[in-house]
């Protein structure tokens, strides 16, 4: 599929569909982005200083690409939640919207008056999506949670640590992995729950936890937590190259073949070390030093392309700079310009294409309150008067 695809007259999947957005941080942006991505009108409802995460760095200017990666494609309104006329504009909102999306901490929304229970009384074809650390009750469901403290709760840091002999201590981390998987398993059950709501017509409510997103990560040790066993899982790292390292992956008996024979050994093949699947496994790491002696006479680029041409799977370690920069990103149409008050800056599309549908980020980061005035007469039905009453009041923020 070429990346000029998503000018091919392709239709929006999710077109006509309106989404309330009270998220901030990573996890539930991320989430209805990916929404906006498919056509979805997404409102964007931000305390009237703004998202936290418009000021979180890089920063041009006042403006934060992170906020920017995150909420391309929505509108924004800006809205005090506290005041009985913030409340009504929402609930005003909530009629004429398809889908809920908030990552308070659990309580906080029906605190506010707007829990599923309230909201769906007003809408019974809502769809509510809460994401939360633990989830909206049990033991833990009220306790702070970020991504961070989801990967050492879940048994992720750990595992990691299993496979880092050398190591004494998890590693540090700057990666949420549990805010985008919190954010792709909100965006499946969401579209799940629209499919189903065409068969019903109602909604339903949505439980995602960041601590069950990971625990999905973690099939095999699940399951050798259950049936312990001797068998020990290969461990995939850096090899030596002249400039650097690359990793070796012949996981299959084929890649094996191929490898024995592209390195000059094929007597690999017979060494009763290497004969079977679970010999390979049990003696990896000498098959890994043994070909770490060939990738070390070479560069890290040389091993690669001859690897990868002979059908071994194989890779150099990239930057994020250099990954942005690859040939097959640029095919694939990777990356996608949208623009603030500052200029345009590089996100990276969905990770997926579909020949029918439109599926890339839409070019506009909102700017606060940008799209109140519009969203207040065009979705909510307020005429001029009562816009500029609020407008008076200060209880929201007009871009």
């Amino acid at each position: 599929m070429s990346n000029n695809s998503q000018n091919s007259g392709q239709k929006d999947a999710l077109a006509g569909v309106r989404v309330l957005d009270f998220t901030s941080m990573m996890a539930g942006p991320y989430c209805t982005r990916l929404l906006a991505d498919l056509g979805a009108e997404v409102i964007k409802i931000e305390p009237l200083k703004g998202d936290y995460m418009r000021f979180q760095p890089p920063l041009r200017g006042e403006c934060s690409r992170s906020f920017g990666h995150l909420n391309a494609g929505k509108k924004s309104i800006a809205v005090d939640l506290k005041s009985e006329a913030g409340i009504e504009i929402i609930r005003s909102l909530v009629a004429s919207s398809d889908v809920v999306v908030e990552n308070f901490r659990p309580g906080v929304m029906a605190r506010l008056g707007l829990d599923y229970e309230s909201l769906d009384k007003i809408n019974p074809r809502i769809i509510y999506c809460s994401i939360s650390g633990y989830g909206q009750d049990g033991p833990k469901s009220k306790k702070p949670a970020y991504a961070p403290m989801i990967h050492a709760a879940s048994g992720y840091d750990l595992t990691l640590l299993q496979y880092q002999e050398e190591q004494e201590k998890p590693a540090i981390t700057g990666v949420f992995v549990a805010d985008i998987l919190g954010g792709l398993y909100s965006t499946s059950a969401i579209q799940t729950a629209l499919f189903q709501r065409e068969r019903s017509g109602i909604g339903q409510e949505i439980d995602t936890t960041l601590l069950e997103c990971m625990l999905n990560l973690l099939i095999y040790e699940i399951q050798f937590e259950q049936q312990p066993s001797t068998a020990r899982r290969p461990r995939y790292g850096p090899l030596p190259t002249k400039d650097g390292n690359i990793i070796v992956v012949p996981i299959n008996a084929n890649n094996f073949k191929n490898l024995c024979e592209v390195t000059g050994h094929p007597e690999w093949m017979e060494d009763p070390l290497f004969l079977t699947p679970g010999d390979r496994v049990k003696n990896w790491d000498e098959l890994m030093a043994r070909v770490g002696t060939w990738t070390a006479e070479r560069t890290a680029l040389e091993c690669e392309d001859i690897l990868l041409d002979a059908g071994v799977p194989a890779s150099r370690y990239l930057t994020v700079g250099e990954a942005m920069q690859d040939p097959q990103a640029e095919h694939r149409g990777s990356f996608v310009e949208v623009d603030d008050t500052e200029g345009s800056f590089r996100v990276v599309n969905p990770p997926y294409k579909m020949s029918g549908t439109g599926t890339h980020v839409r070019p506009n980061v909102p700017g606060l309150g940008q799209h109140t005035e519009e969203v207040l007469k065009n979705v909510a039905g307020y005429d001029a008067d009562k816009i500029s009453v609020l407008r008076d009041a200060k209880t929201l923020v007009f871009g």
